[in-house]
């Protein structure tokens, strides 16, 4: 394995794949932090040491939204958790597209069987972690969606314009309809929401600069 931790030179690999190809130099002193509830903190990719760091604080699971299963940063991050009895989740979502029901409603189940306190983390703690991180205050806190998508803003290093812009439009796709009809967002899911639709429609109307797409480089 190219990143096998019993040996020397897997190991190596791994830090290496971790601190310079993702860019994990950049986040020895940032974490993109932020408590969201008191059982919940979202951040960016937290190395081995700041694993050990939010273990002593208390935190019980973490759960990694980037996927990443064949990499260095997630050899280590498996390592760390179970070094530190942290329970580690991987549940992948995307910074620039729709997602499925299943995966909507997999996230609501997520966050009921998990043990609390809990960290979440994309890379940079700006698209994917804003994305669960206001599924997880109307899911699990009962947050109104117009107030648990402002997870997803500048504060938190997400932008908009880019195409990680899809991701506040499909929270404003469901306040627009909701506008007109009395429905709930679970139900607006279940019956009416059609991904494909939703992204056509943000596609169209996109008037994102691709230069920051380009530049942002987020998974």
């Amino acid at each position: 394995m190219l990143f096998d931790l019993s040996t020397i030179e897997g190991r190596r690999r791994a830090n290496h794949d971790l601190i310079w190809r993702d860019h994990g130099f950049l986040r020895l002193w940032f974490q993109n932090a932020h408590w969201i509830s008191d059982e919940m903190v979202r951040t960016n990719q937290p190395s081995p040491a700041q694993i050990g760091q939010w273990a002593q604080g208390g935190i019980k699971t973490i759960i990694n939204l980037r996927g990443g299963m064949n990499s260095g940063f997630h050899a280590l991050e498996r390592e760390a958790c179970a070094v530190h009895g942290i329970t580690l989740e991987n549940f992948t979502v995307k910074s620039r597209d729709v997602h499925p029901p299943e995966v909507i409603f997999g996230a609501r189940d997520l966050f009921e069987h998990i043990a609390y306190p809990a960290l979440m983390h994309c890379k940079s703690g700006a698209d994917r972690a804003g994305y669960m991180a206001a599924l997880y205050l109307h899911f699990r806190q009962n947050e109104r969606i117009e107030v648990a998508m402002q997870q997803l803003s500048l504060k938190y290093l997400h932008v908009a314009q880019g195409k990680t812009g899809m991701l506040d439009f499909f929270f404003q796709t469901y306040l627009d309809y909701a506008q007109q009809h009395s429905i709930s967002f679970s139900d607006w899911v279940r019956d009416v929401y059609d991904p494909p639709a939703v992204k056509a429609a943000f596609m169209e109307n996109w008037l994102g600069n691709a230069l920051v797409d380009k530049l942002l480089r987020r998974e």
